[in-house]
């Protein structure tokens, strides 16, 4: 379990930042190059390629080298993760919220 928790918090580390995001949403379309991911981005191409070895890492990601390009590719194991999680946490809410909801209808009811 702790292994997962550290996971899941390097999976929503990386999800946080909204470059990060617009990469994986870019890539939800297919394989791109470095260069292609950077192009609608204002920074330097360092600092771009800090975004995606963090996605990389995470497992977001995968990259092949083909010759001088490194093209990456979505990885969606990890997302899928992160979506069981929140599911879970969805339907725990919605219990207690529905106990809450119950609770306060007896309330009103009662003189």
């Amino acid at each position: 379990m702790p292994n997962q928790s550290l996971q899941l918090n390097t999976l929503f580390q990386a999800l946080a930042d909204p470059t990060r995001r617009a990469v994986l949403e870019r890539l939800s379309s297919g394989p791109a190059s470095t260069s292609e991911l950077a192009q609608p981005f204002a920074m330097a191409l360092p600092s771009f390629s800090q975004h995606l070895a963090m996605l990389e890492n995470c497992g977001l990601v995968h990259s092949r080298k083909t010759g001088r390009t490194r093209v990456y590719r979505l990885a969606t194991r990890p997302l899928k993760a992160a979506e069981t999680w929140l599911t879970r946490q969805r339907q725990t809410w919605e219990s207690r919220l529905d106990r809450l909801d119950n609770y306060l209808n007896e309330l009103k009811e009662s003189p």
